[in-house]
């Protein structure tokens, strides 16, 4: 396990780094600076100690490349990597093969059934890993003086299930324990918000790192640099308020932009893709909506509600002149009360329709989103279309709590009598009774 914390980096830590690469702008991506890299490079160098983190943001704000680029600077030494998944055979597959660990795959007792070692969960051999790693960061600490790093990238992929909670609770545990004695620093990097629901719980160590859009002042000028540097051009400053206006500081959409001969058509393909992605995901079905759609449908509306409260918030914002650009935000308490269900919102947050910050504030997951969210809201007939969709989910919720009762073969005296009890079994003063009837003609 030793040498899974020297120099130089694993197989999974190459395939890392030439992603990375392959993704870059320019060759050593440092043409938009980030506040956060010298709080990430201090974390992964280990000079920043006694806690463990979680770095959190939307998809492609930088957070994979802030860690691979401090991982870059001291060549690997002293960390070990590895993607979380949702299967925990997975996970600790790759757990093994980051801190080049054995676990006992192929023992020999098996083929004449005895018990041996692996004859147990994925969680129990992810935990002797870590008390295997930990005789190693012990050593470590009295030869150097630094924790190791662990860093477990995509948090989010984690199922909210029990497998999933149980194994973050087990991570917790020992980040908890290891930033206690400074023997071994664990910075989980997370997409989504459960994570972090999940993790303040019992948190007294953590410390939430946010990474989000860049602002405005600095995108504007890295990306006039850039342009200047690589097509020997001088933007105007018309067309750089444009590109932000469209795209925001989401530092995926500017390296696309930033690269490309015509900005502000790729600003616009960027922008039909978010508006397509919202329809593709969330487009609500109206009055004619099947019933077996009613579940999926809920979350669509929800969405546009969501959609509609933000672009209300955004007008209102537009009115105070000390506006700075951001996005408008709602309470996540009060975005759960306009949705009426937690669920619906980690619905949207998990498809990058919305996004939840470390404050508990909810805004579109980009500006593109806010802007397809502003183009779907302002179509003819959409608040007409959105209340027929309310309108069916209401009577579908209904009809689900009917219940028809047909009743044959009554005639003359016979009959049935009903009597119509509450929740608790008592009776109510209400009394059903069914008698059936003749259909002959009486005589004269």
């Amino acid at each position: 396990m030793e040498n899974a914390f020297a120099p130089g980096f694993s197989t999974l830590e190459r395939a890392a780094l030439g992603r990375q690469a392959a993704d870059s702008a320019v060759e050593d991506d440092d043409w938009i600076p980030r506040t956060e890299q010298a709080t990430i490079n201090g974390i992964i160098d280990g000079t920043i100690q006694g806690y463990y983190y979680l770095v959190t943001g939307e998809k492609g704000t930088g957070k994979t490349s802030m860690i691979l680029k401090a991982m870059s600077r001291i060549n690997g030494e002293g960390i070990a990597m590895l993607e979380a998944h949702s299967n925990l055979e997975i996970f600790r597959i790759r757990l093994g093969k980051a801190l080049d660990y054995e676990f006992h795959e192929d023992y020999i007792g098996g083929l004449f059934s005895f018990k041996g070692p692996r004859d147990t969960t994925p969680l129990l051999d992810i935990e002797r890993a870590f008390n295997q790693m930990e005789k190693i960061a012990l050593k470590r600490q009295e030869q150097v003086g630094r924790p190791l790093v662990l860093i477990i990238n995509g948090t989010h992929f984690l199922r909210d299930d029990d497998d999933g909670r149980h194994l973050l609770e087990l991570l917790q545990q020992r980040a908890e324990l290891w930033a206690t004695s400074k023997l071994v620093t664990v910075v989980l990097n997370s997409d989504e918000h459960w994570t972090t629901e999940r993790l303040q719980r019992h948190a007294t160590r953590l410390q939430v790192i946010p990474v989000r859009d860049i602002e405005k002042h600095i995108a504007v000028e890295s990306v006039k640099k850039f342009r200047s540097k690589a097509f020997h051009e001088d933007v105007s400053s018309q067309v750089l308020d444009q590109v932000y206006s469209k795209i925001g500081g989401r530092l995926r959409f500017l390296s696309q932009v930033a690269k490309s001969p015509d900005m502000l058509k790729t600003c616009n393909t960027i922008c039909e893709k978010e508006r397509q992605w919202l329809l593709d995901q969330c487009w609500i079905l109206g009055k004619d909506m099947d019933p077996g759609a009613e579940d999926h449908q809920d979350i669509c509306a929800s969405a546009m509600i969501m959609a509609k409260a933000l672009i209300a918030k955004e007008k209102a914002m537009a009115e105070d002149r000390s506006r700075d650009g951001r996005l408008p935000q709602i309470p996540l308490h009060e975005a759960r009360e306009l949705v009426t269900n937690a669920e619906f919102l980690k619905a949207l947050d998990h498809i990058n329709i919305v996004t939840i910050d470390s404050h508990s504030m909810v805004q579109a997951d980009s500006v593109a989103m806010q802007n397809a969210f502003r183009a779907i809201c302002s179509r003819p007939g959409f608040d007409e279309h959105l209340q027929e969709t309310l309108d069916r989910l209401d009577e579908l919720e209904s009809l689900a709590r009917t219940r028809e009762l047909t009743v044959k073969d009554l005639w003359g005296n016979k009959g049935f009598r009903a009597v119509v009890e509450n929740n608790k079994g008592e009776n109510k003063n209400i009394t059903v009774t069914i008698r059936g009837f003749s259909s002959e003609a009486k005589g004269d």
